[in-house]
């Protein structure tokens, strides 16, 4: 019996091997899809072919080198002609398409921010520098060296308020080209106890920054080897790219200037149902365009808190609304670390203190351009909510006080930018002066400087009541300099 059944078996085998190529696409074959002959050249190795041969090579059932088989290819699956092509589009933009595409749908304003400034591979901030006047924008550390000067003398009153600790973290939070920290470590050179219980930390993402932040601070040393310094002043330093990887257990003096305006914000409309999230999809042309998330979505949580924080007039007469739940969740890393640790933070930026409507900008080349316009080639930012900032800070923690926020321009006049332009004046050439008065204006000024006799497109522009400075301390140093 089990003989007959073999016999049969195989006389099945071979009827199969000699069956034509007619037979129905839709009956499954299991040779349909095989070929033990040598690929013609148009093949490739990732198509179903060659796949199953480089399978079946070793297996017992493989028919014999001398045996021809015929292929019904009718029923396969047959992409779209040059679906594999080049395209326009950049690497980022492809990415940004594949994860619309994987998610089935939009993605928020902020995945969109955080993908076009830190993407490893093509985001704004990850492969270039994009500071100073062949950059994209200017901060004021790239201005003028006073600034980080008037910094180094906050950052040393604070070190006195907190009594001189004898190990002491000084942490900056995105420090571009390393302009601010170099200025600021030259300013207080000359304490050598402070110097002396310094380790500075860099919070940065991009290995380009990286690099000049060790070249700006003239560092010495390798990681893996021995401990990086800065030949400035002694100080040991190290990199992190987040905050949380700053180690604790030390006093900390954090200072964050221009970082918060490029975290990731969450846009909201109004509608006739209340208030939408604007999502960010592929229309039919394979362009960007904005549309309404139909459902709350997990910024919708922030939303509700930042609106209790507001008066419920300032929430009326609204269209939309700006939150950034990742700055409110770095101030309360912040504030916990200040609060059990030790320390003072201060935050400057541009912004409002105050429920932020519709800020997100674009800037390429110092000009501002369409946010969806070829994403990765500009730069990214919106006003910081420095009431958020004041709420997140004191909700999580009870030791720590928040000050603030005052102008720019009071803060470093407080500190003594004033009579620093004045001594530097005395000793200068005519064209140094002329740095020096528009760096001055731009540091404190508001508006167009008045003393400008270049070309219009050129004239200084201040920042001095456009950004907004704010100091979060622990409860045990007082009121800090200059908020008093």
């Amino acid at each position: 019996m089990l003989r007959r059944v073999a016999a049969q078996a195989s006389a099945n085998y071979r009827r199969l091997l000699a069956a034509p190529s007619s037979s129905s696409p839709g009956i499954y074959n299991p040779f349909r899809q095989c070929s033990t002959s040598t690929p013609s050249s148009s093949s490739h190795s990732h198509t179903p072919n060659s796949t199953c041969v480089e399978h079946l090579e070793d297996s017992p059932c493989t028919p014999s080198p001398s045996t021809k088989i015929s292929i019904d290819r009718s029923g396969l699956y047959k992409p779209p002609e040059h679906s594999h092509g080049p395209t326009s589009d950049s690497e980022l933009v492809k990415n940004l398409k594949g994860i619309i595409k994987f998610r089935g749908g939009p993605i928020t304003v902020a995945e969109y921010m955080e993908e076009v400034l830190t993407n490893p591979k093509a985001g704004f901030y990850i492969n270039r520098d994009v500071f100073g006047a062949q950059g994209d924008f200017i901060t004021s550390p790239e201005v003028s060296q006073m600034f980080g000067e008037m910094i180094s003398v906050w950052v040393m009153c604070a070190w006195e308020q907190m009594g001189r600790p004898e190990k002491v973290n000084l942490v900056e939070l995105g420090p571009g080209r390393g302009t601010l920290l170099a200025d600021l470590l030259r300013g207080v050179s000359k304490f050598k106890n402070f110097t002396e219980s310094v380790h500075i930390h860099m919070v940065e993402c991009s290995p380009v920054l990286r690099k000049l932040q060790y070249q700006t601070l003239k560092c010495e040393g390798e990681d893996g080897e021995k401990q990086i310094v800065s030949t400035m002043t002694g100080s040991p330093v190290s990199w992190h790219a987040t905050m949380e990887e700053v180690p604790t257990g030390l006093p900390t003096i954090i200072v964050a200037h221009e970082f918060y305006d490029a975290l990731p914000v969450h846009q909201f409309q109004r509608a006739s149902h209340g208030w939408h999230e604007k999502m960010i999809d592929v229309d039919e042309n394979s362009s960007f365009h904005f549309v309404l998330s139909p459902r709350p979505t997990p910024a919708t949580l922030y939303l509700i808190k930042r609106c209790k924080w507001a008066e419920t007039e300032e929430i009326a007469k609204l269209s939309q609304i700006e939150i950034c739940p990742r700055a409110m969740d770095l101030t309360q890393t912040i504030a916990k670390r200040i609060g059990s640790d030790g320390g003072a933070a201060l935050i400057i930026d541009y912004g409002v203190n105050g429920i932020v409507s519709d800020s997100l900008q674009a800037i390429r080349k110092h000009k501002f351009v369409n946010i969806l316009d070829n994403p990765g080639s500009a730069d990214l930012s919106a006003y910081v909510d420095f009431t958020a900032i004041r709420h997140s800070a004191e909700e999580i923690s009870e030791n720590v006080t928040v000050h603030g926020p005052i102008t720019q321009s009071q803060l470093l006049g407080s500190l003594g930018i004033n009579f620093r332009v004045e001594a530097l004046l005395e000793n200068c050439t005519d064209e140094q002066a002329d740095s020096l008065r528009t760096g001055y204006w731009r540091l404190v000024g508001e508006g167009e400087a008045p003393f400008w006799e270049g070309p219009d497109e050129q004239t200084p522009i201040g920042m001095g009541t456009r950004y907004l400075a704010m100091a979060i301390v622990n409860k045990e140093m007082g009121v800090p300099v200059p908020f008093q």
